[in-house]
């Protein structure tokens, strides 16, 4: 019988969710810095919402990796 997923999948899920959620709307929105804080740390040209795209990127695959692997791990035990 397999046991229910840790507390810390879950949590793990959501923030993946999350991120991925971000960076969608960073890829579509390139200037939503721009618009919600008023700021050009990039001078307008869209490399700082290119960077936060990336590392959303990132942070979305690993959080789903290691979800994987607790749900893996809490279903062999």
């Amino acid at each position: 019988m397999a046991s229910r997923p840790a507390l810390r999948f879950w949590i793990e899920c959501a923030l993946g969710a999350l991120s991925a959620i971000v960076l969608v709307m960073t890829v579509a929105t390139p200037d939503w810095i721009e618009r919600i804080f008023g700021l050009e740390p990039d001078a307008g040209d869209g490399s700082t919402e290119w960077g936060w795209a990336i590392s959303l990127a990132l942070v979305t695959l690993a959080l789903f990796a290691d979800a994987r692997r607790l749900r893996a791990r809490s279903t062999t035990k």
